[in-house]
């Protein structure tokens, strides 16, 4: 009888204890993870850019990672219009695009971790790194041609010389891209994470948050407005990933 009791309760025992240290070894199996994703940002439109991590665990409530981040930088005073000769678009006097390349190292605090199948995981993000800004010239396809004819030719936009009325639209961001001019910079961000995902292999979420960028000298985006060289702007990552 005895016997029975005290088989009854090691049994009991083993049923409780074993799932959670079969859990715990799992959650300690995972030590890196690789995500990706779309940024979206009040600097850039409706779709600011695109991103790459890869974090590496550092302890239960702490991780390291480093990331790079491709995204637009748009001037607030943009105004798209179209041709009345083509209907293709252009921006009123815009002289270059800007594309900035942010590869950055940074930390990932555990707040409230989710449960094993289920639930929202909080964490707390930081991060710092170089910034290294391209201005690419903005072309346009603009008509020399008197009253019934043609002359189109594909020139850099300079508001100063060029009328509105003869622009049949933009020549296309890959026409500029070998007149690249390289500026750097510093940038760093905080947010917080939520990371959705039924199993802990599985990373999915989205991190909220405030980034601060400046560059050595103005990113002149458009002449005859205010450029700077010091950008703000809250942002939205959407991502996804794997954890091994």
């Amino acid at each position: 009888m005895i016997r029975s009791i005290a088989f009854s309760i090691v049994l009991a025992f083993a049923v409780a204890i074993v799932p959670a240290l079969a859990q715990s070894q799992e959650d300690e199996s995972f030590r890196n993870e690789l995500s990706y994703g779309i940024n979206l940002n009040s600097n850039g439109g409706l779709i600011g850019g695109v991103f790459v991590r890869s974090a590496f665990t550092m302890n239960d409530d702490m991780l390291q990672f480093g990331g790079l981040e491709i995204v637009e930088v748009k001037h607030p005073r943009e105004l798209r219009v179209y041709s009345g000769q083509t209907g293709d678009s252009f921006i009123i006097g815009k002289q270059n695009y800007l594309f900035v390349v942010r590869p950055h190292y940074g930390r990932e605090l555990v707040l409230f971790r989710k449960a094993a199948e289920s639930g929202v995981q909080v964490n707390a993000v930081g991060a710092i790194g170089p910034s290294l800004g391209l201005l690419v010239p903005y072309y346009i396809r603009y008509n020399y041609g008197q009253t019934g004819s043609q002359d189109v030719r594909t020139e850099q936009y300079e508001p100063k010389i060029h009328n509105n009325e003869r622009i049949e639209g933009a020549a296309g961001v890959f026409t500029g891209l070998g007149e690249t001019n390289l500026n750097v910079g510093l940038h760093g961000k905080a947010g917080m994470s939520f990371e959705y995902g039924r199993y802990n292999e599985s990373v999915a979420g989205i991190e909220v948050g405030l980034m601060v960028e400046a560059f050595t000298k103005d990113m002149i985006i458009i002449p005859q407005a205010e450029n700077n060289n010091i950008f703000t702007s809250v942002y939205l990552n959407i991502y996804y990933g794997r954890r091994k």
